[in-house]
């Protein structure tokens, strides 16, 4: 950690502070905990059920310089009577906790919508009573569809950005029917955000919320019968990683025509550094961090990988890299998509000064050397267990 005095946006010095992580253990967490520890004074009360991808920060004891500004608790928030004292103690709380895997929204919409909106009732309640700030992550999702996508399919005015681009302050939030079991994720997100917005203009809630836009990287997710369920389906990112681990050809829902954009994790943590160390410029907002240059179709970004693994791997590229595969007989019935999501970026660069920085390319060389050097070993020997039970 540097001697130099760190100063915010503002010229002003940082104070050390103390920050509760609900969800640390996860893929964000992780990443911004390794961040707060090696670049910051700042303590924190890692909060989660698992610490997997968090052990490297926690063991082994006294080994690190940060020791004593990390602290684990195993806990659920669903019923734990300790979440209170922990916001207490802290003078940020940092909100991850979430079921944020489409496969389980349609399959599982119950959990999903307790897990999104009960769950996180309570950290808003506590924050709000004990005049904490809370940075709260919600997600791309509550846009859901573009206003272009209800537009002929030949209408001009579909390549015009006032009816595909996000804006966290002007777009409608969009939802299909509720048959569609998929809107149960992005619907229980957006009821928590109308909730912190109530909270902050009537009780004074200093707030902010973040919504990632495909947030990528190394830990992100799992591997299926690696370590995680053998029969769970992880996010694009993930899933895709799997089919190459194991030389098979890529799934390609409905075509794969779906457009989205993706943004590293190392950009997208600077972005939420700039929302904990700036609290005069974030509260009150909310930011939509992603990267618009970086957008693809789902095909494309299959394609992408392919090469990319190629290169990381060494290993020859298959006959038949992908296959299509209708959305009911991958996902389920109920399952419903948005068309396209690109962010608006005003905001978090008026406020934040914020940009990202890294191609599509480079993120996946990135995050494909991890996933090749951190699975491939593991995938072999699974395939060939199994290959010798059969």
């Amino acid at each position: 950690m540097a001697s130099v005095a760190r100063v915010d946006l503002d010229g002003n010095p940082i104070k050390p502070i103390t920050i509760c992580m609900i969800g640390a253990g996860g893929f964000i967490g992780s990443h911004l905990c390794e961040k707060l520890m090696s670049e910051t004074p700042h303590k924190v009360l890692a909060l989660d059920v698992y610490n997997d991808k968090i052990k490297h920060l926690l063991e082994p004891e006294n080994a690190h310089p940060w020791s004593d500004r990390i602290q684990f608790h195993r806990l659920n928030i669903k019923q734990d009577s300790r979440l209170e004292g922990l916001i207490k103690m802290a003078d940020l709380t940092i909100n991850l906790a979430a079921i944020c895997t489409p496969a389980d929204y349609n399959t599982r919409p119950l959990d999903t919508i307790y897990s999104n909106f009960i769950d996180a009732l309570p950290v808003v309640k506590y924050c709000s009573e004990n005049n904490k700030r809370l940075i709260h992550f919600s997600t791309c999702e509550v846009y859901g569809k573009t206003i272009g996508s209800y537009l002929p399919k030949d209408s001009p005015l579909r390549q015009d950005p006032a009816y595909y681009v996000l804006k966290e302050d002007e777009s409608p939030c969009i939802f299909g029917s509720i048959e569609k079991q998929r809107w149960s994720y992005a619907c229980a997100k957006q009821l928590i955000e109308r909730l912190i917005y109530a909270e902050g203009a009537e009780n004074g809630l200093e707030f902010t919320i973040v919504r990632p836009f495909n947030w990528i990287g190394p830990r992100m997710d799992f591997i299926p019968g690696i370590d995680g369920p053998s029969e769970g389906v992880p996010r694009v990112l993930a899933c895709f990683s799997n089919n190459l681990l194991r030389r098979e050809p890529l799934k390609l829902v409905d075509g794969g025509q779906s457009q989205r954009t993706f943004v590293y994790i190392k950009d997208a943590i600077e972005a939420v550094m700039l929302m904990i160390e700036n609290p005069a410029r974030a509260n009150g907002h909310i930011f939509n961090v992603g990267n618009p240059n970086n957008e693809v179709t789902v095909r494309q970004l299959g394609e992408m990988m392919t090469e990319v693994y190629v290169k990381v791997s060494g290993e020859p590229k298959l006959e038949t890299p992908t296959i299509d595969v209708s959305s009911q007989e991958f996902y389920g019935v109920g399952y419903d998509d948005s068309d396209k999501r690109i962010p608006d970026m005003t905001i978090i660069n008026k406020q934040l000064g914020w940009n990202p920085k890294t191609s599509l390319w480079d993120l996946l060389e990135s995050t494909l050397t991890y996933q090749h050097r951190t699975y491939a070993e593991a995938v072999k020997k699974a395939i060939s267990q199994a290959s010798a039970t059969s």
